[in-house]
C-alpha cells in the first residue's frame, strides 16, 4: 500500500481533502464497482472449472480490501461503491471465471489474517508480491508499482529519498505496508549508523490518515506506491508534491490462500484473457494507471 506491499476530485482546503480522504470509513462493509467498458467479456469455461466448488455452489468470492488508496481502491462519492483499479479489474476476472467477486472493506494490515481465518477468500489491495507474503500465500499478478515520497508542496526541507534527509523528520506510511514495516525502519536504522537521528515513524491505520497529516503539515513527509502518490499529488490542489522518481519497483499480486486448489491458476488465465482483449488496458486508462501495466500475470513472481 510499495504496498511491496492506492486514488480520489481536486479540492480547494486542508477541510475539503479531509473531507475526500475519510470517505473510505463511511457507506456499507461491501459493495462492488460498477462495469465500466468491459461488459463484453465473456466466460471462459476451461478457466471456470478450475474455480474451487465452494466458490462456484455461491457464485461469489468474498475479497478482502482496505478501500483508501485511490486510484486502486476507494469508496465513490456516494459513501458506499467501492471504485477504482482493483474493483474494475476483479469485476473483470469474475466475468471470465463466471462469479461475482464481492469487495469487503477492511484495514490493510487485517486482510492477510483474515484470509487465514477464513473470513476472505482472496486479497485485493494492492499488495506487492513479497517472498515474505508468500511464505502464507499465493500471489497472482496483475499491476506493478513502485515507492514514492511525498513532501509539502515546494519541497521546503528539500528532501530526497536518495541521501540522508529524512533523519530525524517525522515520516508517515500506512500500517501493514512495506513503506511502514521494511522502508522507513531500514532508512532509520540506517540514520543511527551514521550518527544522525533516527527517523520519527509515524504509522497511520489507513492512506488517508497519511495524506491528511502531510496536507495539514503534521508531518514533514510520507512513503507511499508510486500510483497511489501520485493520485493523490494531483489531487491535492497542490498541498503536496512527490519528489524524484519511484524506487523499488514491485508486482502487485491478489492474494490466493495456499489451499484453494487451481484458484490461483484460473486467476492467472483470467488476468491473461483480460490482458489479451484489452480489457485490462481500458481499466487502467481509465484510472491514469496505465504505468503499472503487465504484459504477462504470473504467480509467486517476488524477487525480495
Amino acid at each position: 500500500m510499495t504496498r511491496p506491499r492506492t486514488t480520489r476530485s481536486a479540492v480547494g482546503s486542508a477541510i475539503a481533502i479531509s473531507a475526500l480522504l475519510i470517505t473510505g470509513a463511511c457507506g456499507s462493509s461491501s459493495t462492488t464497482s460498477p462495469s465500466t467498458g468491459t461488459d463484453s467479456i465473456q466466460k471462459d469455461a476451461a478457466l471456470a472449472a478450475m474455480v474451487p466448488a465452494s466458490i462456484k455452489s455461491n457464485g461469489k468470492v468474498v475479497v478482502g480490501t482496505d478501500a483508501t488508496y485511490a486510484p486502486m481502491e476507494f469508496v465513490d462519492a456516494d459513501g458506499q461503491t467501492l471504485v477504482g483499479v482493483d474493483p474494475e479489474i476483479g469485476a473483470a476476472i469474475g466475468k471470465v471465471l463466471g462469479i461475482k467477486f464481492e469487495f469487503v472493506k477492511s484495514t490493510f494490515d487485517a486482510i492477510i489474517p483474515g484470509l487465514s481465518a477464513g473470513k476472505y477468500e482472496l486479497g485485493m489491495s494492492s499488495f506487492t508480491d513479497t517472498k515474505d507474503r508468500e511464505k502464507v500465500l499465493d500471489f497472482v499478478t496483475y499491476f506493478k508499482a513502485g515507492t514514492d515520497l511525498m513532501v509539502p508542496a515546494g519541497n521546503p526541507k528539500k528532501l530526497s529519498a536518495d541521501d540522508d534527509s529524512l533523519c530525524g523528520l517525522a515520516v508517515a506510511a500506512e500500517k501493514g505496508t512495506i513503506q511502514a514495516d521494511g522502508d522507513i525502519p531500514a532508512r532509520s536504522k540506517k540514520c543511527v549508523a551514521d550518527g544522525k537521528k533516527a527517523i520519527d515513524d509515524k504509522i497511520y491505520p489507513d492512506q488517508n490518515g497519511v495524506n491528511l497529516a502531510l496536507t495539514t503539515g503534521r508531518i514533514d513527509a510520507a512513503l507511499a506506491d508510486s500510483g497511489v502518490a501520485g493520485y493523490m499529488a494531483k489531487k491535492s490542489n497542490n498541498k503536496f508534491a512527490i519528489v524524484g522518481a519511484p524506487y523499488s519497483t514491485a508486482p502487485y499480486g491478489i492474494a490466493v490462500p495456499k489451499n484453494s486448489g487451481d484458484f490461483a491458476k484460473a486467476i492467472q488465465g483470467a488476468v491473461q484473457v483480460l490482458i489479451k482483449d484489452g480489457s485490462y488496458a481500458k481499466i487502467l486508462k481509465k484510472w491514469s494507471s496505465d504505468g503499472g501495466a503487465i504484459t504477462t500475470s504470473e504467480i509467486n513472481a517476488a524477487t525480495s
